[in-house]
This record gives C-alpha cells, sequence and structure tokens, in this order.
C-alpha cells in the first residue's frame, strides 16, 4: 500500500488499495509449507547443538510463520532481523553461542544467508529452492572453504557431524 501511494503520488485509488489488501490477507492465510526434511533435521540437530533462527521480514508475519511451522520450540533463540549482513551474523553468532567461528548458516539465499555469513566467519551452507526471490540470487563462492552446497536438508546432519568433530 506504502508503494501504491508512493508510485502514483498519493492518487492511488481506494479500489486498488482493496485488491492489495485483499492479496495480503490471502497469504496471510496460505498454510505454512516446510521443505522437504525440514522437521526431521531441525529436530535431531537441536538434540545436540544449539539452533538459532535468523530470518528477516515483518516481525509479526515471521512469528506468525514460526508458531505454524511447528518448529519453534526446537530452536534455541530466534532473531528476526532488517537486513542479514556480515555484521548481523557476527552479532547473533556471539550472542548465542560462541562467535562465528563455531557457527553455521543454513539457508536458500546465497545472498542473505550464506555470503554474509562466510564473510563474518562462520559456515556457509546453500540448499537450493525454486521460489528463491531473484533479487536473493548471488554468485556461489565455491572457492570458499566454508562453503557447502545440498541438495536438500537431508544431509545437513551429516556435514555437521564433519565439521564439528
Amino acid at each position: 500500500i506504502e508503494t501504491a501511494i508512493e508510485v502514483t503520488d498519493h492518487k492511488v485509488p481506494a479500489s486498488v488499495i482493496a485488491e492489495l489488501l485483499a492479496a495480503g490477507q490471502e497469504m496471510l492465510r496460505h498454510p505454512i509449507e516446510l521443505l522437504p526434511h525440514a522437521r526431521e533435521v531441525v529436530a535431531e540437530l537441536s538434540a545436540a547443538h544449539r539452533l538459532v533462527l535468523i530470518t528477516k521480514g515483518d516481525l509479526l508475519d515471521q512469528e506468525r510463520k514460526l508458531a505454524q511451522s511447528g518448529l519453534g520450540e526446537m530452536f534455541d533463540a530466534v532473531e528476526i532481523v532488517s537486513d542479514k549482513t556480515p555484521a548481523t551474523y557476527h552479532s547473533a553468532f556471539g550472542r548465542h553461542g560462541d562467535g562465528p567461528d563455531r557457527a553455521m548458516m543454513v539457508g536458500n539465499s546465497m545472498k542473505s544467508d550464506v555470503r554474509p555469513a562466510l564473510e563474518a566467519g562462520a559456515w556457509g551452507v546453500f540448499v537450493p529452492h525454486g521460489l528463491t526471490w531473484v533479487l536473493e540470487h548471488a554468485e556461489a563462492p565455491v572457492a570458499h572453504a566454508r562453503f557447502h552446497e545440498l541438495p536438500d536438508l537431508s544431509a545437513l546432519p551429516a556435514l555437521v557431524a564433519s565439521v564439528s568433530g
């Protein structure tokens, strides 16, 4: 709605605002669909490791998604941030663990999840997903020693074991 107001120089028709509100309400009603293996992997890793969910976006929407996912109790902490930068990760890994050297960020955004976590000194694991926004695409840092790419989450426990051993 804010964008519609801005791009129309405050002349957006009420009917357009009504359409935007309807679309937003429909999005809020849409059920959360977990990625394959997400529930099992998060449950397995939470038994032996400290898990912190770092997500960006609207606070209420992210809280709603986490509650609907049924995974919230498996995380030791949740950080909902406005942007994911190396400083964001460095700070979060310091607050909730032993710092970035012993942290691993797993995500489907090369730009927001993997690259800034690597720059902060953590492990960065890319799990591609077909619905990732084009704005989140970036070149894979394949030569980086702490970069890994997995086809899906099922291989994550073995990767964690291999780097934490």
